[in-house]
């Protein structure tokens, strides 16, 4: 039921009288994207009624958002975040009611008080991380978390308004053209790379909150959205005036890099460090104790793995590489480690391959990244750097390596493994068969790199491109590319072309390179319309992603044929945040992080299916002639029927002890010889077959 509104003068003077069956009796406040009431349900409740304004109910974009912040609502609930009631996000100005939570905002009580007393801070600090760890164990990310945005309760602070659905004319516009949230609680990757935003933002978002409670300011501060924005990606924060025994976790929460910030977990288990000092224990929430792992299954005997043939296949991996600030950063420290030569827990299946499941770092958990290469699994995880049979998951060789998160496989290029270490200053190439170092060298400062036609390609920040021999490490080559800074580089399974694209800074037209990796020549360039993304190479066409000026959102997928200069756009029904994509043929599937999953044929140009997955931030997709797979944050690994867009199979969840927490990125799938390799946040690497999903 639409809102009811009076027939006075004024267009908000349209006071609603009701929002479906609740009654709104006052206005609590006005914001950019509509009022909230206070209202009462039939039986009496006191409700708090977001209702959007008639501006923004007309846009469909919009709704679609509103619609996603809804949902994403309804998924969170703790004792730190308002409860959805009801919602209508289709009535003819939508709306959504929560309970009624009475209390000042955070902004209203450091305007009116000042700023906050030690012990009241350690309180709010404890809220809003169990208040965060709700919200990221459901995959949610906030996004725009602030002091308006956080209700000081008499049992705590609660977190209200998922930063999703946002007016066009709320947030700063960046280069890239994308409109991204409140600049002073922004974290430096919503500047730098939108499309990659993680649980890692809130929390750095939390320390801004905290040195505004504890200030009455932010940890940077000018009346320019712009020179706060420079602030945030390239200063320090300045602390003065916040408690010294807090001050420590603050910093650690404003670290510039996602992975360098604690988790909601880790700042619970902190502040109660802090607290036992002052005897305020009570004010800390409890740890929520976690479901232990189950017991291992007793492995098989040991099967030594035949050694490859000398016509082996070196599969060069197609990898998507950007300027994100997950990537692997490991050392390694020695020799590669012994290891025992037990291969995974096999499992039957009816076509006669063995299903198996393996562990290869004991006594720890977190996803692994793999990829493929010379018969063999090549993975990377904090603390090691392994290779595995594919055929049953036996460690073939594994590297100890510095503790870090790893954000991207080791790559096979011109027949050595190609890794990231040392913070990704460093990159090792490893002999495929030892794991030994082969030759190694300093990366550029954005720690990026591309492999394809046994070259490495390395992109610097003024739009040089260096080539390199995978199999040597010397340089082969080095040239600018015209109109690219920092260039994205990409290569992609069945091309032997490496793409380089860089959007203009009004995120109108985009630049896209194709390069020999041989020799650095230039293939050919064309400026294309729109904010695109390289998602894939078919049969000489290139397919991108295409994002929204507005809120970076996926809108349409872009086919071009460089032979003949002419492209295809197809629009998405509804614009997706947070896509990933893979291409088949005609075909460009289309995951979003609210879990939609489209089918767009390039060539009919329309939409062939949509499926509601229900997965919240899956990994990117792979696919092959009959199904689409990708992993979700629990650990599963699912598979939907590429023709007709239903789900064929499903994995068992295989969540880590972390589980509170949802990682920025998530491994793919890895395809090949007709088996599907995933892992997941328990420390598991497995295989099932790809032939038979149903069995899984």
């Amino acid at each position: 039921m639409a809102p009811q509104g009076n027939t006075g003068a004024g267009a908000e003077a349209e006071l609603p009288e009701y929002a479906g069956h609740y009654r709104l009796e006052s206005c609590l406040g006005s914001g950019g994207m509509g009022v909230v009431h206070v209202a009462r349900s039939t039986s009496g409740m006191k409700l708090a009624v977001k209702v959007v304004h008639t501006e923004f109910a007309k846009d469909p974009e919009f709704r679609g958002r509103f619609r996603q912040e809804v949902a994403a609502a309804r998924k969170v609930s703790g004792a730190f975040t308002a409860s959805v009631v009801d919602a209508d996000p289709d009535a003819e100005r939508p709306w959504m009611a929560t309970l009624f939570i009475p209390g000042p905002t955070l902004s209203d009580q450091v305007k009116r008080n000042g700023p906050m007393a030690p012990a009241e801070l350690r309180r709010l600090m404890a809220g809003l991380a169990e208040a965060l760890r709700d919200i990221h164990r459901v995959g949610v990310v906030h996004r725009d978390l602030k002091p308006s945005n956080v209700l000081l309760a008499e049992d705590g602070p609660k977190v209200i308004d998922f930063g999703i659905s946002r007016p066009k004319d709320s947030e700063l516009r960046t280069e890239t053209g994308k409109l991204i949230g409140t600049p002073p609680f922004m974290a430096p990757e919503q500047f730098r790379r939108p499309r990659e935003v993680g649980p890692a933002a809130d929390i750095f978002a939390l320390g801004s909150v905290m040195v505004h409670a504890a200030t009455g300011r932010g940890p940077f501060d000018s009346d320019s959205p712009y020179v706060v924005a420079y602030q945030v990606v390239h200063d320090e924060p300045d602390l003065t005036g916040v408690p010294a025994n807090l001050a420590p976790l603050i910093v650690r929460c404003l670290a510039k890099e996602p992975e360098d910030r604690p988790t909601p977990d880790e700042l619970m288990r902190e502040l109660r460090s802090v607290a036992a000092s002052y005897d305020t224990q009570a004010f800390i929430p409890a740890q929520r104790t976690v479901e232990p792992p189950r017991p291992e299954p007793a492995k098989p005997e040991p099967r030594r793995r035949r050694p490859p043939g000398k016509k082996a296949l070196l599969a060069v991996v197609a990898l998507v590489l950007v300027a994100a600030g997950v990537l692997t950063s490991v050392r390694l420290l020695g020799a590669g480690d012994p290891v025992p030569e037990t291969g995974g827990t096999p499992t039957a299946t009816g076509s006669g391959f063995a299903a198996w499941e393996a562990k290869p770092v004991s006594g720890s958990t977190g996803a692994a990244q793999c990829s493929y290469g010379t018969q063999q699994l090549l993975c990377a995880r904090a603390g090691a750097v392994f290779a595995l049979d594919p055929s049953d998951g036996t460690v073939l060789w594994r590297r100890s390596v510095a503790s870090s998160k790893a954000g991207r496989p080791p790559v096979l290029g011109g027949g050595l493994v190609q890794t990231l270490t040392d913070e990704d200053r460093h990159l090792e190439a490893l002999d495929p068969e030892s794991g030994t170092t082969r030759w190694e060298r300093t990366m550029p400062t954005n720690g990026t790199f591309a492999v394809v036609g046994g070259m490495l390609l390395l992109p610097h920040a003024d739009g040089t491109v260096t080539g390199v021999d995978a199999a040597t490490g010397d340089t082969k080559w080095s040239g600018r590319l015209h109109g690219q800074t920092l260039p994205y580089l990409v290569s992609f399974a069945g091309s032997p072309l490496a793409y380089a694209a860089t959007n203009s800074t009004d995120a109108s037209s985009t630049q896209v390179t194709a390069l020999d990796p041989t020799t650095g020549v230039v293939r050919w360039e064309a400026r294309l319309s729109g904010n695109l993304t390289p998602v894939g190479v078919q049969t000489g066409s290139v397919f991108f992603l295409s994002a929204n000026n507005e809120y970076g959102d996926t809108d349409a997928v872009v086919r071009y044929s460089p032979e003949s200069g002419s492209s295809r756009r197809v629009a998405l029904p509804v614009a997706r945040p947070d896509a990933h994509a893979t291409v088949r043929g005609d075909l460009v599937y289309v995951l979003a992080a609210t879990g939609s999953l489209d089918a767009m044929d390039t060539r009919a140009g329309k939409r062939v299916w949509h499926l509601e997955t229900s997965v919240s931030r899956g990994s990117e997709p792979v696919a092959d002639d009959g199904q689409v797979y990708f992993t979700a944050a629990d650990g599963r690994l699912l598979a939907v029927d590429a023709d007709k867009g239903r789900l064929v199979g499903q994995t068992r969840a295989r969540p880590g002890s972390n589980s509170g927490t949802v990682a920025g990125a998530l491994p793919k799938p890895v395809l090949a010889d007709q088996h599907v390799y995933a892992t997941a946040p328990d420390g598991t690497v497995f295989a099932v077959d790809a032939r038979d999903p149903s069995a899984w």
